[in-house]
């Protein structure tokens, strides 16, 4: 049987058919003998001391084993750590449960254990609580200052660390500039909505001493370690096992103070203990994504080239560090140049805690920020100039000739053709025709107004070189193949793309492959799922070492069959010896002999045909891409409906571009929302308005049209998949292109583009549309 090129092949998905038709099995639907199920009681005040906490009445409720409270948390285990703290940050200390104070709603205070869930959560009910409310810290900025309430006072201060950093001479290229920008964006925050709420299962067996974990993460292994450190046990007692999980953009990196709650309790009573998260207390309990507000200055000459960039951003941590959260804005300060080729840059960076759940990584993670913040703005330089932002993009890009080019922020891409993109997204979407079309509506006076919005970006993935990755690959005695991974795919698709490269190397029908992921016992080690890394770093992991797989059969075949290894080619299943066509040997009988080796093997042969392989590579992957959005906005409503999308992106090689498109619609599918209708809200006092499916308006598939799609492929030099990342993309390119066309279509009625905040609801759009005609009166 001869095997089809199976890299870059459009094949369907391996994992769906066990996922679609409910076979698959999630944390939830873990079932152990004994099990005791948490619930958690959470605060409904922002900011308040806790006077008094009395469990009394809930531990006398039927059904109830146990309860916990902050005090006893905190003589139990260590603090939720921040990974990687910044150079002289504050950070304030998260145990599992609030100790004498709350600082976010649903922040939680007390936990119990019972026979059932219901029994559990009705428990809460008896639990009193006696709160005394504070003032509450809701704006970063405003948090800042010195009458601000202080959320820690033993930190004396709500900024958790500051960065203030230039590049060139900006001073002097705003004083030469022919004119310049000026504009304050908001990157609202957003709920990350996993499909699957967050849940854990712990059980601890005091015979072995082992506590294993069931848990809804990207990240096993970063969790046992994380876990033991808290709960003061050897890495080698803790087994994290994560199943199926149900998506988490970036939400299920994190480790959350239920994992250790779970934990104590099994460690304290031997029983196994199940929680789950409700989707309200997701709304409230699980991170929040973005929440920058971003303040960007922009000195031009008299052709529309960007000479300098003043950036200061107050980011939005919310009450706590959680893992990652005070790194993500970080992330947007190296992503500051874009596609664009300018030297001198300055920026500030305010990392504030606020009265409100803490952000960290969403799909994107600081990269949407960066390219919101760039792209925006220079449509504003279009703006002023009466140039076509197209033109403005195009005199600007770093010319595909300088790669690998180092920015002036100090990252350096890999790869890149950011003209080439712009050119054929202008040819997908008919450019010259929308704008035609654009000018006939407004000489005709129609309603609906038509916006035309473009994004030109490039982001930052394969997270390395401090994050190599593993994998094995080890050939069964049957012949069939089983991939043992430590990345931690989601749902992103990685058990048939990881086929696929097994396949393509080893000659072997894909169906005989069998990807093993998310189990700290059968794989030593691994760095979890998040920017988009993968592929690129977990994927070559694989490759190489199928590759030494590989080369040891082939030793173990040419001996078998009597010739030379390189003589010994493998394709179809077989190793054969060309021009002999009888001479060949199947992966099945070769794998049977490795592991049974004969007397007449090497002596020196050592039995079995397996191969780890880690990678390590020596940089990051940069993925890029352009969109074009048109909207229609209707002049008399507000409401404004996306007619179009056009994009070009470039993700290097793909390995299977039916999961590459997937990815796409479903990254734009968040980005557009965010530009159109998602919105966090808090009140003045650090209640969370939007706080469930009724009230936060999450993207479904009657709000987007069709995408129309292009491939560019500018393979990465990075590792030998040539394959850069694709997870993000749509996201980080979608959200400026949508306001920018919103904007695009506003101001020809006059309303000024820097008024122009996501998101661009019907409400807020009238409100533009009617200040712009009072100011015509």
């Amino acid at each position: 049987m001869v095997i089809s090129k199976m890299v870059g092949a459009r094949i369907k998905r391996k994992e769906d058919p066990r996922l679609i038709t409910g076979k698959g099995t999630y944390t939830d639907d873990v079932r152990l003998p004994g099990t005791l199920y948490m619930a958690v009681l959470r605060s409904p005040h922002a900011h308040a001391r806790i006077r008094k906490l009395d469990v009394s009445k809930a531990l006398g409720h039927p059904g109830v084993v146990a309860v916990l409270t902050g005090a006893e948390v905190k003589q139990m285990c260590g603090p939720l750590p921040a990974q990687g703290p910044l150079e002289g940050m504050k950070l304030a200390l998260r145990y599992p449960l609030a100790v004498n104070k709350v600082t976010h709603v649903g922040e939680g205070v007390a936990a119990v254990v019972a026979e059932s869930r219901y029994l559990a959560r009705d428990a809460l009910d008896l639990i009193e609580v006696d709160y005394e409310p504070l003032p509450a810290v809701v704006d970063p900025e405003q948090g800042m200052k010195r009458t601000a309430p202080v959320i820690h006072e033993h930190l004396k201060t709500n900024l958790a660390y500051s960065i203030k950093q230039s590049v060139g001479d900006v001073e002097g290229a705003f004083r030469q500039a022919a004119g310049t920008v000026k504009a304050r964006w908001v990157e609202q925050r957003l709920i990350p909505l996993a499909m699957e709420c967050r849940a854990v299962v712990a059980h601890y067996e005091p015979g072995p001493g082992t506590l294993t974990i069931w848990n809804t993460t990207q990240n096993p292994h970063i969790l046992r370690g994380v876990l033991a450190g808290m709960l003061r046990l050897a890495e080698n007692r803790i087994r994290v096992i994560a199943p199926d999980v149900g998506g988490g953009f970036g939400s299920k990196i994190d480790v959350y103070p239920e994992e250790a709650l779970a934990a104590l309790f099994s460690l304290r009573l031997g029983r196994p203990v199940q929680w789950a998260e409700e989707r309200t207390e997701n709304f409230v309990a699980t991170i929040h994504g973005r929440g920058q507000l971003q303040e960007v200055e922009a000195a031009y000459d008299a052709e529309g080239h960007i000479l300098a960039l003043r950036v200061r951003i107050w980011a939005d941590l919310g009450a706590y560090c959680q893992l990652f959260t005070h790194a993500i804005p970080t992330l947007t300060l190296t992503m500051l140049n874009g596609t664009y080729r300018f030297a001198n840059a300055a920026w500030e960076l305010y990392g504030v805690y606020t009265n409100k759940t803490p952000t960290d990584a969403y799909r994107g993670a600081g990269r949407p920020e960066a390219t919101y913040l760039l792209e925006r703005t220079m449509d504003l330089v279009a703006h002023r100039l009466g140039l076509d932002p197209a033109e403005v993009r195009r005199r600007n890009f770093i010319p595909k000739e300088v790669f690998p080019y180092q920015t002036a922020v100090g990252t350096v891409y890999d790869s890149g053709d950011y003209e080439g993109a712009l050119d054929k997204v202008l040819a997908l979407a008919n450019y010259k025709h929308l704008r035609q079309e654009q000018q006939e509506r407004l000489k005709r006076g129609d309603r609906q107004l038509l916006g035309i919005g473009f994004s030109t970006f490039v982001e930052i993935c394969g997270f390395a070189p401090n994050m190599p990755e593993n994998a094995t690959v080890r050939v069964e005695p049957s012949g069939a193949v089983t991939v043992f991974t430590g990345t931690s795919p989601h749902g992103q698709g990685e058990e048939t793309t990881f086929a696929q490269i097994v396949a393509e190397e080893l000659g072997v029908p894909i169906d005989d492959i069998t990807v093993v992921h998310g189990d700290t016992l059968a794989i030593p080690h691994g760095n979890g799922t998040l920017g988009s890394r993968t592929l690129a770093l977990g994927g070559t992991a694989v490759l190489q070492a199928a590759r030494q797989v590989k080369e040891k059969a082939r030793t173990l075949a040419a001996h078998l069959l009597k010739m030379p290894p390189d003589k010994v080619s493998v394709a179809g299943g077989h190793f054969f010896v060309e021009d002999i066509p009888d001479k060949k040997i199947s992966w099945k009988e070769v794998a049977e002999k490795a592991y049974t080796p004969p007397p007449d093997l090497p002596a020196e042969w050592e039995p079995g045909l397996v191969a780890t392989s880690y990678f390590k590579p020596p940089n990051f992957t940069f993925p890029f891409g352009a969109h074009i959005a048109v909207v229609e906005v209707d002049r008399e409503t507000g409401d404004v409906r996306l007619r179009d999308y056009f994009a070009v992106d470039d993700c290097g090689h793909r390995i299977n571009p039916l999961l590459v498109e997937g990815q796409l619609h479903g990254g734009l599918a968040q980005g557009i929302a965010q530009a159109l209708y998602e919105e966090v809200i808090y009140d003045e006092n650090g209640q969370l308005l939007t706080n469930n499916l009724m009230n936060y308006a999450a993207p479904n598939a009657a709000m987007l049209p069709s995408f129309t799609l292009e491939a560019m492929v500018t393979p990465t030099p990075t590792n030998p998949l040539g394959a850069k990342g694709v997870g993000e993309l749509g996201t980080i390119g979608a959200t400026p292109a949508v306001v920018n066309a919103v904007a695009d279509a506003l101001r020809h009625i006059g309303v000024d583009p820097a008024q122009v905040q996501m998101p661009t609801t019907p409400e807020r759009v009238w409100r533009l549309i009617r200040q712009a005609e009072r100011r015509r009166r």
